[in-house]
């Protein structure tokens, strides 16, 4: 893991409140977290959870215990409903969308009304905010998509604003994709690249922009500890590939063939033509030029010395 410590003007160690700590990233974050010294509060909805640093929340009852969130350092809020696990059916969309909402807006008005706020909120969004662009280079500046993804980051963000209005420094994190063997869009493809399976998804000119967990980590606690950074701030790698790149590479990597393209129709069959085509089929060419001007220093930022790290191939 990158060695990214929270550079904070407070002495000592933070209290930080992490919503989805047992998620892919937040279970990455919160040992990082602790390793520096931080005291980790846990906002989970799990009924059975106790501890001394665990609050509960119900975003769907608007339940919160805020007696608990007095006196906060910083708060990360990355809990929502997994977007690419499930067949989006009209039931599975509003989940996704009220899961990001709701929880974000009960969470923000509560720190707004709070004695004691935190001086910051790390609030979680998605590059999906931009919608398909083709190759078109996108920074923060650049306008919202208007399909379903992208309306659900813009509500998303637009969740924060009691936060923002009481004078919290908010920070939106559009998250790219997330590399790592632990989880997420790596760990589900490396069986079949492993068999030989593997190939690019349709034409292969859709761009991936992506960030290493070590990363995504690592910028999340370079942010917290920016007292000049607020607003959007996009979390990928400063050289998004092609879906083509990122299969030829990955396969590279693993010494495995790609050849062959991935079968579509499967793939829409078992998770449905919207999910497939938006996800797995359009894309973003998005850079991180906020987290550039910030100063931050990314551990990886070439896809083939990235993937040998994370999957310890060494290069011959």
């Amino acid at each position: 893991m990158a060695d990214h410590r929270i550079g904070l003007s407070y002495g000592g160690g933070v209290d930080v409140l992490v919503t989805g700590a047992a998620g892919f990233i937040g279970s990455a974050l919160v040992p990082v977290l602790e390793r520096d010294g931080h005291r980790v509060v846990r906002l989970t909805r799990e009924t059975g959870a106790k501890g001394v640093d665990t609050l509960r929340w119900d975003p769907t009852e608007g339940r919160i215990d805020a007696a608990g969130l007095e006196g906060l350092g910083a708060v990360v809020h990355l809990a929502g409903a997994g977007i690419g696990d499930k067949r989006w059916t009209s039931s599975r969309k509003r989940a996704i969308s009220e899961s990001r909402t709701q929880g974000t807006l009960l969470l923000a008005a509560t720190l707004a009304g709070l004695a004691k706020k935190p001086a910051v909120l790390v609030s979680a969004s998605a590059i999906g905010y931009y919608g398909p662009r083709g190759d078109e280079e996108l920074g923060e500046d650049s306008p919202a998509g208007d399909d379903f993804l992208a309306g659900v980051c813009l509500a998303w963000e637009q969740a924060t604003a009691p936060a923002e209005e009481a004078g919290i420094r908010v920070v939106k994190i559009r998250t790219g994709v997330v590399l790592s063997p632990r989880g997420g869009v790596l760990e589900r493809m490396l069986l079949p690249f492993k068999l030989g399976l593997g190939g690019r998804l349709g034409t292969g000119r859709q761009y991936m922009s992506w960030i290493s967990l070590d990363d995504e980590v690592g910028v999340i606690c370079h942010l917290i500890g920016r007292a000049d950074v607020s607003g959007p701030v996009n979390l990928t790698a400063s050289n998004p590939v092609t879906n083509a790149e990122y299969t030829k590479t990955l396969g590279a990597v693993l010494r495995r063939p790609t050849a062959v393209p991935t079968p579509i129709t499967p793939l829409r069959v078992l998770y449905g033509r919207e999910l497939v085509d938006l996800l797995l089929l359009t894309g973003q060419r998005v850079v991180p030029k906020r987290l550039a001007a910030s100063g931050y220093g990314f551990r990886h930022t070439e896809l083939e010395p990235a993937l040998r790290d994370l999957l310890g191939k060494p290069a011959a």
